[in-house]
């Protein structure tokens, strides 16, 4: 099965991502959010993305401008279904995926991929929802989007083989490297990086070092791109939390277990770059 049409739901940082990604490598894409709100807003961040390209002559101008015209937006679930592909990006709440898999499975044809862009939960426990358990499939995009190269293809328990090969041959067109991941809480990379950043927060609450001197260390020492602390604020603490939580329960290992401190930052809303302070401050 060869994809040509394709959508998302869900524009929050990564839903938005994703449709620029796909935007840039020249597919139409609708992407679908119950907030118009939260579409407008993430739409504008998408066009200064765009803009950034264009200032250091990555993209002209009328490149960036095609970019934005193959992105609609749309508040009407049903928009988005008569496609090749669903790639739902909404929070990450198992509950809330199987709601939105349950509405896609009734509106989508019967030939149509539902993909999760989730890396933590289930997707077949996500798609049980649904009548097509040989049409879900996890595919897990990396943050940023446009700018990642890797996307984890996760196989669920009733995945079929065309499937994973239709979502593997679609990664590669849109210009990224897919790996095939069977089935496992966190994937790979979530799985190693939330270990990660769990240590990171462990050594700052204990006075070890500073959240500067932790993220310096692992950039020049491990030759990281970013700090630890540092990708939580990018992440959300708010949703490091939730995925550590996830993780320590399905696997059983306390490793995974966030740190008290991050459950203070989150009741006092430090929540990282979307709410301008997390280990940093990204106010001043």
């Amino acid at each position: 099965m060869e994809i040509k049409k394709v959508s998302v739901v869900g524009a929050g940082v990564m839903g938005m991502g994703i449709s620029q990604a796909l935007a840039q490598k020249g597919f139409s894409v609708t992407v679908s959010d119950l907030s118009k709100d939260i579409l407008e807003r993430n739409l504008g961040k998408t066009q200064k993305n765009l803009q950034s390209l264009v200032d250091r002559e990555k993209m002209t101008a009328e490149e960036a401008k095609e970019v934005l015209t193959r992105i609609r937006t749309t508040t009407k679930m049903q928009d988005v279904t008569d496609v090749d592909l669903v790639i739902e990006a909404v929070f990450e709440n198992i509950e809330v995926k199987k709601q939105v898999f349950a509405e896609l499975d009734k509106l989508c044809p019967a030939h149509t991929i539902l993909a999760t862009n989730t890396s933590i939960l289930s997707p077949t426990e996500i798609g049980s929802v649904t009548k097509r358990p040989d049409k879900i499939i996890g595919m897990h995009w990396m943050n940023p989007a446009p700018v990642m190269k890797l996307i984890e293809v996760t196989a669920g328990l009733g995945t079929s083989e065309e499937t994973v090969e239709a979502v593997m041959e679609f990664s590669q067109k849109v210009g990224k490297t897919p790996v095939r991941v069977n089935e496992a809480p966190g994937g790979i990379v979530s799985r190693i990086l939330s270990a990660m950043r769990n240590a990171a927060v462990d050594i700052l609450a204990e006075g070890v070092a500073s959240a500067e001197d932790i993220d310096t260390a692992m950039k020049l020492g491990a030759n990281f791109p970013m700090g630890p602390l540092e990708l939580i604020d990018l992440v959300g603490v708010d949703i490091h939390v939730i995925n550590s939580d996830n993780l320590c329960r399905e696997l059983g290992d306390l490793k995974y277990r966030p740190h008290a401190l991050l459950r203070k930052m989150v009741r006092a809303g430090r929540l990282g770059r979307k709410s301008g302070r997390g280990f940093y401050d990204y106010t001043k």
